[in-house]
């Protein structure tokens, strides 16, 4: 099953960032090497995180041509954890996805969802 490992910084992790580059990078490098070796790594990609970086589009029912969609600058949901990047793997199940996420040693936050299949 193929399973997004969808990243989000925290302001811990942001903090260990800027703190020692090189060894967040390192355990990075190291766990995507693991999961690429065992062909479980399909694809992933880290985003900006700097929130000035990011642009917002909201639509409601009540969009229309009168009433456009608003685009605002800034992340959909501001606050503690920023959204940072993700991965597709493709394991045996759900738990397999959990152990690999739980393998990072970094100290972002991992939301494990389900890669709807011919979507």
């Amino acid at each position: 099953m193929k399973y997004a490992l969808v990243i989000f910084e925290t302001d811990e992790s942001r903090h260990r960032i800027r703190t020692d580059r090189a060894a967040h990078r390192a355990a990075y490098e190291t766990w995507i090497g693991k999961i690429a070796a065992a062909g479980k790594l399909i694809s992933g990609d880290a985003l900006d995180t700097d929130s000035a970086s990011a642009t917002t589009v909201r639509k409601t029912t009540e969009t229309t041509e009168a009433a456009p969609a608003t685009v605002t600058d800034g992340p959909a949901h501001p606050g503690e954890e920023t959204l940072g990047g993700w991965f597709i793997i493709d394991v045996a199940d759900r738990a397999e996805a959990v152990e690999l996420a739980k393998e990072l040693g970094t100290l972002e936050t991992i939301e494990i969802r389900p890669v709807l299949q011919g979507a």
